[in-house]
């Protein structure tokens, strides 16, 4: 790529101009140029607005600083020595723990190849040289305020993830009941070709599917003999009640699904919807096959731990009964085996 062509760093006099962002949280970005005037000068025009900024000087100088400090919003100039910008701008995209963070490329290039290279790099923003510092700290702050409600929002996933995780000790599971089933879940969905999205879905559905079961007593849980008829309603109101605590949360929608519907059976007879057929959702019929595998593999008050072949025959008989759907079972059936026999192999 030819060398960009020299321009003004602004277009106004902004050390004057600029509103200082007193009232609001302190947001971090990190400006990403080789020349120092403009480099100096960015900073200078962002700290007068109220913002912590770090500054870098190439591709690798900015890693270090991302991974240093993290920013809320990274402003990267598109030319920089030896990997350019958009190469940066991939590499952040790539990385679970920066593909989410705002990225403004700079640039003096106008043309529509790269904008279009730059969205392909997984930019959010574009600034062009010479910079508008108004519009420049305008963007920048709508992309930290967005940036800090999906900082938000993940926070709040993980919340509810370490719940599910207290939850499998608090219903008598052993440790690790809710990775395996994401595990046995996210395997049986490549098993059976489901989308990455999909997959994605199974995984935290599975992780989560029994959130609901916070608002279960633990005398009901704990209980020894069987449960009154009262006691099994608000067993199975625990679909739905799971399903209300995703909602709020975006990453955990695509899991709803997974989370009311794990109990439903193809014949109808399940909860809490009597749903039938191919109205349940392909990835809560695969949870709610693991799920019985899991509950009855476990060791709990009121049963023996099964087997991994007598939980296997369980499912068929469920199949039989016109629960479960066949292909999934034995697709089922066959990774269990083929985890068993490396198990065995391993300890030989």
């Amino acid at each position: 790529m030819a060398h960009e062509p020299s321009a003004p760093v602004a277009t106004d006099a902004p050390l004057t101009r600029v509103v200082r962002n007193d009232t609001g949280p302190i947001y971090t970005v990190l400006v990403v140029d080789d020349e120092a005037p403009v480099r100096d000068f960015l900073q200078q025009v962002l700290t007068a607005a109220g913002f912590a900024v770090d500054a870098a000087v190439d591709g690798p100088s900015a890693l270090e600083a991302i991974s240093a400090r993290p920013p809320d919003v990274v402003l990267l100039d598109v030319h920089l020595p030896g990997t350019n910008g958009f190469d940066v701008c991939r590499r952040l995209r790539l990385d679970r723990a920066t593909r989410l963070t705002p990225i403004i490329l700079v640039t003096g290039w106008t043309d529509r190849a790269t904008r279009v290279e730059g969205l392909d790099a997984g930019a959010d923003d574009f600034l062009t040289k010479p910079v508008d510092t108004l519009e420049m700290l305008a963007r920048v702050r709508s992309l930290a305020r967005m940036k800090q409600f999906t900082d938000s929002l993940d926070t709040a996933t993980d919340i509810l993830l370490t719940l599910a995780c207290m939850i499998e000790a608090r219903d008598g599971y052993g440790e690790g009941h809710c990775h395996r089933m994401a595990n046995y879940a996210t395997a049986l969905g490549r098993a059976t070709r489901v989308s990455e999205a999909d997959n994605l879905a199974l995984y935290r559905g599975a992780f989560v599917h029994d959130i609901g079961m916070l608002s279960v007593p633990e005398a009901i849980l704990r209980k020894d003999g069987p449960l009154s008829a009262e006691e099994r309603e608000h067993v199975k109101s625990h679909p739905v009640i799971g399903e209300g605590f995703c909602d709020p949360l975006r990453s955990l929608r695509p899991a709803r699904p997974i989370v009311r519907w794990h109990h439903e059976h193809l014949d109808g007879s399940g909860y809490p919807d009597g749903l039938a057929g191919d109205a349940i959702p392909i990835a809560a019929q695969i949870v709610g096959i693991v799920d019985v595998y899991e509950a009855v593999t476990s060791h709990r008050s009121y049963q023996r731990r099964h087997s991994p072949e007598e939980a296997i025959a369980i499912l068929r008989e469920q199949v039989a009964r016109g629960w479960r759907r066949a292909d999934l079972v034995e697709a089922f059936a066959s990774i269990i085996q083929t985890r068993s026999s490396s198990d065995g192999e391993a300890s030989a």
